[in-house]
This record gives C-alpha cells, sequence and structure tokens, in this order.
C-alpha cells in the first residue's frame, strides 16, 4: 500500500510539473548559478538545489497532502534526477524552438516572475498591526446591526393564519400551534427559527420581525413566496463581531491583496498595454490579480 502511494505521488509530480531548469530561461534571462554545496544531485554536470527539492515536496503536497511525508527523500532527489534528465534530453532535440513548447516556457516564467514580484513588493509594504486594528474597527462599524430570535407558524391561507392569531390572542402556546398547525420545516421544534440577521430571511417576513417589540407576534399574517406566516419575536440584541485575534489573518490577507491590486493597477497606468482578443470586445470579465502570498504568520 505505501508503496503504491509513492508510486502514485510521484507519478503526480511528474505529470503536472514544469521543471525549465538550466541557466535561462524561454526569454534568455540569465538566472543566478545553483552552489554545488547546496546541490543534492549532479547530473551531467548540472546541480540540483536543495530547494527544488523542497519545491517538489510542496507540488506533491498540493496534489495529495501529506504524502511527502511518507515519501523517502532520496525518491524525492530521484525524481528531481529524472526531470533534469528529461529537461537535458528536450535542450538536445531543441524542443524549446517548438512554439507550443516555447508557449508553455513563457506562460510558466510569467507565473513565477510574477508571483515573486508580489513578494517582493508586500516584503517592502508590511501591514502593521495599527493598520490591521484600524481595518478591523471598520469591519467592526459596518457590520453593526440587530439580530433576532424568533418563531413562525407557516400555513396554506391567510384565514388559516388569522384563526392561529385569534387563538393566541385567547392565551395559546405559540410553540404549540406551530408543533398542530406549521407546514414548515420548523414545525417540530415549535416554529423556532434561532437567532438570524433580517438580511437572512426574505423580505416581508424581515421587514415583520423588526417591527415587532421582544415578545409580541404579529396581529396580521404575513405573506411570502412560502406562504403565510404568524410570527413571534421573541429576544433581541446586538450582532457581537467575532475578536480580532480571530480575524486577524483575513484581515490581513484581504489588505495584501489590495495592495497587489493597487500596485498592478499604477504598472498598467505606466505600460502600454493592447488588448487583442475578441473577448475583450465583448467585455469579458477581468481575471485575477496574482494572489497576495501568506505572511506565513
Amino acid at each position: 500500500m505505501k508503496k503504491t502511494l509513492v508510486c502514485s505521488a510521484l507519478s503526480f509530480a511528474i505529470l503536472t510539473g514544469c521543471n525549465a531548469g538550466g541557466n535561462k530561461t524561454s526569454e534568455g534571462l540569465a538566472l543566478a548559478p545553483v552552489d554545488e554545496k547546496d546541490a543534492v544531485a549532479i547530473v551531467n554536470g548540472r546541480p540540483i538545489s536543495r530547494k527544488e527539492l523542497e519545491y517538489v515536496k510542496a507540488e506533491i503536497a498540493r496534489g495529495n497532502p501529506g504524502a511527502h511525508l511518507n515519501i523517502p527523500e532520496d525518491k524525492l532527489v530521484e525524481e528531481l534526477v529524472n526531470r533534469e534528465l528529461l529537461r537535458q534530453q528536450a535542450i538536445q532535440q531543441q524542443l524549446p524552438k517548438r512554439p507550443e513548447v516555447a508557449a508553455r516556457l513563457r506562460y510558466t516564467e510569467r507565473a513565477v516572475l510574477a508571483q515573486a514580484t508580489v513578494a517582493d513588493y508586500l516584503k517592502q509594504k508590511p501591514i502593521s498591526e495599527e493598520q490591521l486594528r484600524a481595518e478591523y474597527d471598520r469591519l467592526v462599524g459596518q457590520m453593526k446591526q440587530q439580530e433576532f430570535k424568533a418563531r413562525h407558524i407557516l400555513v396554506k391561507t391567510k384565514e388559516e393564519a388569522e384563526e392561529i392569531i385569534k387563538q393566541l390572542d385567547q392565551g395559546k402556546d405559540f410553540a404549540e400551534l406551530a408543533k398542530k398547525y406549521s407546514i414548515g420545516p420548523s414545525a417540530k421544534s415549535g416554529g423556532d427559527l434561532g437567532w438570524f440577521v433580517p438580511q437572512r430571511m426574505v423580505k416581508p417576513f424581515a421587514d415583520a420581525v423588526v417591527a415587532l417589540q421582544d415578545g409580541q407576534y404579529t396581529k396580521e399574517p404575513v405573506k411570502t413566496q412560502f406562504g403565510w406566516h404568524v410570527i413571534l419575536r421573541e429576544e433581541s440584541r446586538e450582532k457581537t463581531p467575532p475578536p480580532f485575534e480571530k480575524v486577524k489573518p483575513q484581515i490581513e490577507q484581504m489588505l495584501r491583496r489590495k495592495l497587489v491590486q493597487q500596485y498592478i493597477q499604477d504598472l498598467k497606468q505606466k505600460a502600454d498595454v493592447k488588448l487583442l482578443t475578441a473577448e475583450k470586445a465583448q467585455g469579458s470579465a477581468p481575471l485575477p490579480a496574482p494572489a497576495a502570498p501568506s505572511s506565513g504568520k
């Protein structure tokens, strides 16, 4: 079983990998040489760096999380050696001169360098604790709203709802009436809907809940696309925002994404860009910007 897992993971790696290798990319960009002291193997005089070993581990983990932990390191090095042998063979056969291969190399180079540029830019623009706190306060200010705890009884006709309201006026228990008459999925729990914000409900229902006072039920049936409702608002409260520490990573990621989007926008304004695709003429949606790397905190 373990052997099968190893083979599957390595097969995945070699199928999905696009190791350009060499000292130059498809555009002739000179790359920093690999120090042989940092090499895990040397193939026909070409060293393979330990950093590449980390990349292949990450590559396997993306396709099968945790699989790289079960693969001996020498098997991973063997995978890199196989790739280097195939790369050298491709160079000998002048495969990079083929248009389809050159296009893939340019695509890979563009993606790697774009991500590297983003990472370098964000390193120069660290987000402070003060910025995170300020954004948290802004978001909390936006989300301040009431939430409600309510029950309801759903029936098919207005007349049925009016009859239920009469019984409530006579002192009958709301939950018991819900169990007896409601056709909604909450009938078994006495019509209990739990806590919710108005935006979660259809507008006529939400408006009726907001208009009530705690402990009051609707004196007129409320119509929605589901039928006719009698609603009891039990409680209300201010919605409690999540604590800062819990949402801090998401806020940081959001601010980093905004920085990247602005950076790309600034580059566009200085660049000469000609869009030649037919989709652009039809107003196609833009692709997302390169993802902002995680801060690793």
